[in-house]
């Protein structure tokens, strides 16, 4: 069992110091660490570590506000939980005026600057032990390694703003020019993830890829219709938009519902 812990604090001293106590305890693997939220979000989404260890105030965006419930890396920690949230958060930082906005969020910590490395192994005693007694249970651990479902949130990073999406409200994706398109009934978002990428992010058989181009959601379709030999166009109950089907793929979806 390997827990994955990603670090995100803009302090590189900090990092060290936290990257060698997470290093040194049984089971634990540091996967990433970075001091950005544009970057956390975007490993984040990656990576899906087990557990974060967050800096409150990212580029010392507290520094100029003390006393504000919010903060960079609240606001960062707010989108992470919505897309995971079974993720073991724990923030740090020098400012325990955040700690109410911390624990709305259920954080499972907070540590505060200077740290006392005797706390923080013992925060991840916690962590391992609450692992090990799944184990113990039969329980399978609510991780990232857990195979995905309908219901798990995906964090897609657009070209302007960061998504958070039910797989199942997804129609289909497609490619379009250098862009992915990802189309629910509400909205079209585009990002430069590829289709590889998008593939191994959502649930199967759910979503089949159906083409090069298209990859669909099976419970959306409304009809299949022939479009030449080898090709057939999928059309959707909710969005204008279709999808083409190869005829192998057709195949397989026709021996699904036979």
């Amino acid at each position: 069992m390997q827990i994955k812990v990603m670090i995100v604090d803009d302090e590189p001293r900090i990092r060290l110091i936290l990257r060698k106590v997470i290093e040194q305890t049984e089971d634990f693997e540091v996967i990433w660490e970075c001091g950005s939220m544009k970057e956390a979000l975007l490993r984040f989404s990656e990576f899906r570590p087990d557990v974060v260890f967050m800096d409150v105030d990212l580029k010392g965006s507290a520094d100029s506000a003390a006393g504000r419930e919010s903060s960079e890396g609240i606001d960062c920690a707010r989108i992470m939980m919505n897309a995971a949230p079974d993720l073991k958060l724990i923030f740090a930082t020098a400012y325990a005026e955040y700690m109410p906005s911390a624990f709305e969020m259920y954080a499972f910590d907070y540590l505060v600057k200077p740290f006392d490395v005797g706390r923080i192994r013992r925060t991840l005693e916690r962590i391992h032990k609450q692992y090990e007694e799944k184990k113990e249970t039969g329980e399978q651990p609510k991780s990232s390694a857990a195979a995905k479902t309908a219901d798990e949130r995906l964090m897609i990073k657009g070209r302007e703003a960061i998504s958070i999406v039910k797989p199942a409200d997804i129609y289909m994706v497609m490619r379009e020019g250098d862009l992915t398109v990802i189309r629910t009934a509400k909205e079209r978002i585009e990002t430069n993830m590829t289709m590889q990428e998008m593939e191994k992010r959502l649930p199967a058989p759910k979503f089949l890829r159906a083409h090069r181009s298209y990859i669909i959601n099976v419970d959306r379709i409304s009809s299949i219709e022939p479009y030449g030999r080898w090709t057939f166009i999928v059309k959707f109950a909710g969005i204008k938009e279709d999808a083409l089907i190869t005829k192998e793929k057709f195949d397989e979806i026709s021996s699904r519902f036979s």
